[in-house]
């Protein structure tokens, strides 16, 4: 595999984008069609609405995530991903493939710590 420079480098750059806490739940969650906020927020246990908030306008501005507003009272925000979102999936689809096999939990070796 070829290595290129970190400022260039296509993979430090998608894991920039995804890698930050909650996000790659957030997009997981947006996989099955779209949600409204509090639906995000339920789903994702122990989140904060601020965290939650943040990162979505983040995936909205990284055009990962579509924000629509409908005109209504109360009114009524959906969020789902993009085609940008929607090309990550088979990304997530290895990750979820690759903790199936190799991340089991309770075949799970633990860290040592460092001395």
């Amino acid at each position: 595999m070829e290595c290129e420079p970190l400022d260039t480098c296509p993979v430090c750059a998608t894991a920039d984008l995804i890698c930050g806490k909650w996000t790659i739940l957030v997009i997981r969650d947006l996989a099955a069609g779209r949600s409204r906020f509090c639906e995000l927020e339920r789903s994702l246990t122990g989140i904060s609405p601020r965290t939650l908030s943040l990162r979505l306008r983040a995936l909205e501005e990284e055009g990962i995530v579509d924000r629509r507003t409908f005109p209504e009272v109360p009114p009524r925000v959906e969020y789902s991903l993009t085609t940008k979102g929607q090309a990550l999936l088979p990304l997530l689809e290895d990750m979820r493939r690759y903790g199936r096999e190799w991340l089991e939990r309770g075949e799970r070796k633990p860290a040592t710590a460092a001395a």
